[in-house]
């Protein structure tokens, strides 16, 4: 484990949080920094503390899973990649700009079960963490901190192009989730 997966692994987890801050700023007719702000906030809030959550669940099995822990690690990211990548190249336009009320598509309600829906794919990364523990508190920083950054940058891209620009981003964080979990069980495997 280093810096760089766990950069990479950050990027990946907030993929969905910037694919759903494009996605609910694309219908706004005006700016909305308040609650752009607070979706940032809860994004990075709720990304940063499930891994951390997850990573003291499975303290509880350490020794038993120890042996097999590449291969956990491996098969969890590649079905959150794989997961991730279909939601996203099967997921229609859920919401419509013309039936949304401007004031209520951003409530704190909302904001927050979106905040819990993208972070529980996050819950399950803790694993990663039980063969690295002394990275666990190093990855929920950048976690928390790539997730609140990379959603306010999608509020304004949502906001500004994103009815004129259209990619699959979250086909990009499901790739990378499956190379990481490809890299971890091939240090494991072949340089153990």
């Amino acid at each position: 484990m280093n810096f760089i997966t766990v950069l990479f692994l950050s990027i990946a987890l907030a993929m969905d949080c910037f694919a759903v801050s494009i996605s609910q700023s694309a219908c706004l007719k005006r700016p909305h920094w308040g609650a752009w702000i607070v979706m940032a906030m809860s994004f990075g809030i709720f990304q940063g503390c499930m891994p951390l959550i997850g990573f003291y669940l499975m303290q509880f099995f350490a020794e038993t899973i120890t042996a097999y822990d590449h291969w956990i690690a491996f098969v969890i990211l590649g079905f959150l990649g794989a997961r991730m990548i279909k939601e996203d190249l099967v997921q229609d336009n859920e919401i419509s700009c013309d039936s949304q009320e401007e004031h209520t598509h951003l409530s704190i309600p909302k904001i927050l079960l979106l905040a819990v829906a993208t972070s529980i794919d996050a819950l399950a990364t803790g694993i990663v963490f039980v063969p690295f523990p002394n990275w666990v508190y190093v990855a929920v920083l950048c976690i928390g901190m790539v997730s609140f950054f990379l959603s306010l940058v999608g509020t304004q891209i949502g906001y500004y192009i994103g009815k004129r620009f259209s990619f699959k981003w979250g086909v990009l964080g499901g790739v990378i989730l499956i190379l990481i979990g490809t890299k971890i069980l091939v240090e494991h495997t072949c340089f153990s």
